[in-house]
C-alpha cells in the first residue's frame, strides 16, 4: 500500500473567485497519482455559495464551516489507515479541515509555508474572503464560526506554526491587517530566506517544529509563495518568491524528518495556465519534495 492517499478538495469558498477549484483535477491530469504512487479516496462535496455576510464579515462561512468539518472526517480515515494524505484544495480555507483532524487527535506543528501571512481580520478584509484570514482563524482569531470549529478553540497553537516565505507584509500594513509579527509565529519570510539560504532558512524552520511535544506536521502549500516568473497562475499576484527547486527543497528535508503527518496544495489557478505547463512543473516539484514512498 502507498505512504500517500489523494483526497480532492475543490472548494473555492473562500474566495470571491473559483478557479482553483480545478487545482486537484488538473494536478491529476497531469499525472500526480503517478508520480507520488498515490490514488485518489476521494473528493469532498462542496457546499453551496451563500455570499458575505455582513454581520460577521465573512464570505460564505457557513459553507467553509461545513467543508472543513467535511474534510476533517475524510482526513482522519486516511490517518487513521496509517497513510499520509495528500490533500488538492481549493483555496486556503480547506486547510482548516486537516488541522480540525489533527486537533481531534493531539498536538501538532503547522509549516505554513504560502507567500501571504493570510492574517487579516474581516475588519481589513473588504471581500470577506477566508483565504486571506485561514492561519488567523486556525490560531484562533476572529469568528467563532471558524475560530472555533468544534468547540475546540485554536486547532494550532501559535507557538507550534512557521509561516514560511511571505512576502506581503507592507501590502498587509497598508490594509490594516493585524499583525503576525505581534505573536509567538515564528515567520521566516522571503527576504529570510533570501539571506540565508534555502537550506539554513528550512533548517531554521524545522528546529522550531521538529520537538517531542509536537506529535508531527502538517504542510501547507499555497502555490502563490512560488516566484510570480514561473507560477503566473493564481489570483493574488506578488513579485519575487520561491523557484521550483527552493520549494522541491524545502518539502524534501521536512519530510526526510518523518515527522510529516500530511500536506495540502492550494491557490494555483488551472485556468490561468493555458497550456498545462504550469501544472506539470508544479507536479514534478511537488513529487521531487515528497519524494518516493514508502
Amino acid at each position: 500500500m502507498s505512504t500517500f492517499a489523494v483526497i480532492s478538495a475543490p472548494s473555492s469558498l473562500g474566495l470571491s473567485t473559483d478557479g482553483v477549484a480545478q487545482l486537484p483535477q488538473a494536478l491529476l491530469d497531469a499525472g500526480l497519482g503517478e508520480q507520488i504512487d498515490a490514488g485518489v479516496v476521494g473528493e469532498v462535496a462542496v457546499p453551496p455559495r451563500f455570499g458575505l455576510d455582513a454581520v460577521i464579515g465573512l464570505l460564505n462561512p457557513d459553507g467553509v464551516r461545513e467543508f472543513a468539518l467535511r474534510l476533517a472526517a475524510t482526513t482522519a480515515e486516511v490517518l487513521d489507515s496509517g497513510r499520509v494524505p495528500v490533500i488538492l484544495g481549493g483555496d486556503c480555507s480547506i486547510v482548516l479541515g486537516p488541522l480540525l483532524a489533527l486537533r481531534r487527535r493531539g498536538r501538532y506543528g503547522l509549516l505554513f509555508i504560502d507567500g501571504h501571512a493570510d492574517f487579516y481580520q474581516p475588519a481589513a478584509e473588504p471581500l470577506g474572503e477566508v483565504a486571506s484570514m485561514d492561519l488567523a482563524l486556525a490560531t484562533g482569531r476572529g469568528p467563532s464560526v471558524l475560530a472555533d470549529l468544534g468547540g475546540l478553540g485554536p486547532l494550532v497553537r501559535d507557538s507550534d506554526v512557521v509561516q514560511f516565505g511571505r512576502r506581503d507584509a507592507a501590502e498587509a500594513a497598508a490594509d490594516g491587517s493585524q499583525r503576525i509579527e505581534d505573536t509567538d509565529i515564528l515567520v521566516v519570510d522571503l527576504a529570510t530566506v533570501s539571506c540565508l539560504g534555502t537550506e539554513q532558512a528550512t533548517s531554521t524552520a524545522l528546529a522550531h517544529l521538529d520537538r517531542v511535544d509536537l506529535h508531527g506536521i502538517w504542510v501547507h502549500v499555497d502555490c502563490d509563495v512560488l516566484d510570480d516568473d514561473v507560477m503566473p497562475a493564481v489570483d493574488y499576484r506578488l513579485p519575487g518568491g520561491l523557484g521550483w527547486d527552493d520549494l522541491a527543497q524545502v518539502l524534501r528535508s521536512t519530510f526526510d524528518t518523518g515527522r510529516v503527518v500530511g500536506i495540502d496544495v492550494t491557490i494555483f489557478n488551472p485556468t490561468l495556465d493555458l497550456d498545462g505547463s504550469i501544472a506539470s512543473c508544479l507536479v514534478d516539484c511537488l513529487a521531487r519534495g515528497l519524494g518516493d514512498p514508502t
